[in-house]
């Protein structure tokens, strides 16, 4: 596990979480994600990927949720004793499942609402949001909640780019857009990558994609890491193939239909 190698900005160390003090989501789960570098975190709806995301970002306070061992360090320093905000000034952002916008302001309001006191000058960072997504700025005085659900998660990256981040935290940036908006956006989070230098770790469902992108991956089910290693060599694993990326390992594209009742016990478990 070396998150992609390079030098390590976050470590999750063994942490275990439970919502309401009763229901445990997360068990014993190890993740890094190294300067500079793309990583993701695979895996079905309920495995717990959110939750490692908000005990990162400190969110999971909202939702009745604790860390109750293990730790996270940024940069050296321990996260888990923080509240969100805190982790925020660090340089650590979310962007949440779902697009959730300001609908009553304006694309540019949104976006200047990401804006953190201390950062870099507001015009110059609106005008590189553009440079990345390019419509947001043809849509700029428009209302945020008459926007489509692909510019309206193109307008939540770049809120939280405007706060300057050295970490980004996505939470599935594809679900419920069309294949073309889907291509855009992970464009763009290669080039935030790339140009800004701002580490990313990604919880997606569209696998291919991910996996395309990333430097180092990691497979979660059931609250729990079953498989890590760099991204190209989880792709090639023949049971990410067959149950993330639907492909038999003789590499055909396999159906529903062939699958829904498969029972072989993967190989990881």
């Amino acid at each position: 596990m070396n998150g992609g190698a390079g030098e390590k900005v976050l470590s999750v160390q063994q942490i275990e979480v439970f919502y309401q003090h009763v229901i445990q989501v997360l068990k014993g789960v190890s993740v890094e994600v190294g300067d500079r570098k793309i990583v993701c975190l695979l895996g079905a709806n309920g495995a717990g990927k959110s939750t490692t995301l908000k005990a990162i970002s400190g969110l999971l306070v909202a939702e009745d949720g604790k860390i109750t061992d293990g730790r996270i360090e940024y940069g050296g320093q321990r996260l888990d004793r923080l509240v969100a905000h805190e982790i925020a000034r660090r340089g650590i952002l979310q962007v949440l499942e779902g697009r959730r916008v300001f609908e009553h302001l304006t694309t540019e309001e949104n976006l200047r609402s990401g804006h953190l006191d201390g950062g870099g000058p507001i015009p110059r960072k609106l005008e590189q949001i553009y440079e990345v997504f390019p419509r947001l700025k043809d849509l700029r005085k428009r209302k945020a909640g008459w926007l489509s659900g692909g510019e309206q998660q193109m307008l939540a990256i770049g809120r939280a780019i405007m706060g300057e981040p050295k970490l980004l935290l996505l939470d599935e940036p594809s679900l419920g857009l069309a294949p073309l908006l889907v291509r855009a956006i992970f464009d763009a989070i290669r080039r935030i990558n790339r140009d800004n230098g701002t580490s990313i770790f990604l919880v997606e469902q569209n696998a291919a994609l991910a996996l395309e992108i990333a430097d180092y991956a990691y497979v979660m089910e059931n609250g729990k890491i079953v498989m890590d290693g760099p991204a190209a060599q989880v792709r090639e694993n023949p049971d990410v193939k067959e149950f993330y990326l639907g492909l038999s390992v003789a590499g055909d594209r396999k159906s529903y239909r062939d699958t829904k009742h498969y029972k072989r016990r993967k190989r990881w478990l």
